[in-house]
């Protein structure tokens, strides 16, 4: 039996990505001024002119998919005959999962010969999108559906997320930090360095100054963590909002110091959703290593 790879546009790969992959999703949906769009992957409003807009102080406002858009999104594939593994952003920074769970209950009353799986990444952004494009790969060498659902939920917590930024504004305007805080971390040049735990939650570990050592602390953190070390030859990918320049130093770095990569960084910009919350100067790094433990 055939069946569907399914995830939120939160998973932050380009249309293109997902439509060669043959990986589905569903859009969150993002407010700017209080006129709605859908996170459309940068269809509604290009990325570039979505960040120059929060720079300029637009106000933003987030919404997940709500149950009816999971029924919806899930029954065009079961009437189908198609069986369903959705992927959901991590329960750690959104409830989204819970919405999926109680469209998939409806969705099987009314195809109880399909199966539908509901997982959760404890991932986001790109690093998200790496975990859909692992499944990719297991589905296309010829795993069951139920096999592809166990290799996500073994496989998840090595999929490692470090994220800086060198904006703390947007962190002051969704209460992540302090206005004097910021004040000094600007004076200071401090970019915080972040991961995401085994729960899925977005972690501060460190405050490093200056936007040079930041970009050598996030690839030592690969360094320090990826599968095979400098050998490591599977796939990274970087999600940046706005701030191409230094996403390129993190992954010519990346490409220096691991020459066995498969291919080159894959460099995705920060979806409106998650943007909206981060804000422009965001950079994250994202590659398979140990299993994250804390």
């Amino acid at each position: 039996m055939s069946y569907v790879l399914s995830c939120c546009s939160t998973a932050d790969l380009s249309k293109e990505h997902f439509e060669s992959r043959g990986i589905h999703y569903v859009c969150f949906h993002y407010a700017l001024d209080g006129v709605e769009y859908p996170d459309d992957l940068g269809q509604s409003i290009p990325f570039d002119e979505f960040y120059k807009r929060m720079a300029a102080g637009a106000d933003t406002r987030t919404s997940q998919v709500s149950i009816s858009e999971y029924v919806e999104h899930f029954s065009r594939f079961l009437e189908q005959g198609e069986d369903i593994i959705h992927v959901c952003l991590s329960s750690g920074i959104s409830g989204t999962i819970n919405s999926a769970q109680n469209a998939a209950l409806i969705a099987r009353e009314r195809y109880p010969e399909r199966k539908i799986f509901i997982i959760d990444s404890l991932g986001a952004s790109s690093g998200y999108g790496l975990l859909m494009d692992g499944a990719a790969d297991r589905r296309d060498e010829g795993l069951s559906v139920e096999e592809c659902a166990r290799w996500i939920e073994e496989n998840r917590l090595k999929l490692h997320h470090w994220f800086f930024s060198t904006d703390l504004s947007f962190y002051v305007k969704g209460g992540r930090i302090s206005k004097t805080a910021a004040i000094f971390g600007g004076l200071l040049e401090i970019c915080p360095l972040l991961n995401m735990d085994n729960l899925g939650r977005l972690i501060p570990r460190y405050k490093i100054r200056t936007k040079k050592k930041v970009i050598s602390e996030c690839v030592k953190k690969m360094e320090e963590h990826a599968r095979g070390g400098h050998d490591y030859n599977g796939k990274c990918y970087i999600s940046m909002s706005d701030c191409l320049p230094m996403a390129r130093a993190v992954a010519d770095l990346v490409e220096q110091k691991f020459p066995k990569l498969d291919g080159r960084v894959e460099i995705n910009s920060v979806g409106t959703t998650i943007g909206s919350h981060t804000g422009p100067g965001t950079v994250a790094l994202f590659f398979w290593g140990d299993e994250r433990v804390d």
